[in-house]
């Protein structure tokens, strides 16, 4: 049976899939648009030195904690199927893990270190720039909006597992 462990753990991912949902959105909305106005060699620079600073142990903890979590709630919920909560801790689930985890992994970081490569005075930094800001920013909006979905699931497996 579904307990209040589970009501704890699916708040804590509501809490950690809206903020990572909001982080994403601040890059597709206006992060990524406003290194793109700057010269070049200043947009690489700045995206170079995000990427670097973002692999702190704070986001890693968020970023990895959530993906752990989600882990966690899909075994759980996978095993008590019939209760009213599960198919949404499984959707928010699969969201977070699909849309964000395994986008960053597959799209995002290997852009990331592709860019990561390129010295920013270069002449081929435009093309690299253009090259990373036209694939980056596709899948930043599938993670931003999978994210914001995740926290979306959550908050009703919350709700149904508070008996409403």
């Amino acid at each position: 049976m579904l307990t209040q462990l589970n009501l704890i753990a699916v708040i804590l991912l509501i809490l950690a899939t809206a903020m990572l949902s909001g982080l994403f959105f601040v890059f597709s909305n206006f992060v990524m648009d406003a290194l793109s106005r700057i010269r070049v060699e200043s947009g690489v620079s700045a995206m170079q030195s995000i990427n670097s600073v973002i692999l702190n142990p704070w986001f890693l903890g968020l970023f990895i904690g959530t993906a752990l979590g989600c882990l966690g709630t899909l075994g759980s919920a996978a095993t008590q199927w019939s209760h009213p909560a599960s198919i949404w801790m499984i959707a928010g689930a699969l969201l977070y893990l699909i849309g964000c985890f395994l986008v960053t992994a597959a799209f995002n970081v290997p852009l990331n270190d592709q860019l990561d490569a390129v010295d920013a005075a270069a002449p081929s930094a435009g093309e690299a720039w253009i090259h990373y800001v036209s694939n980056w920013q596709p899948w930043n909006h599938v993670r931003t909006v999978t994210t914001l979905l995740s926290a979306g699931c959550y908050l009703v497996a919350a709700l149904k597992l508070n008996g409403n």
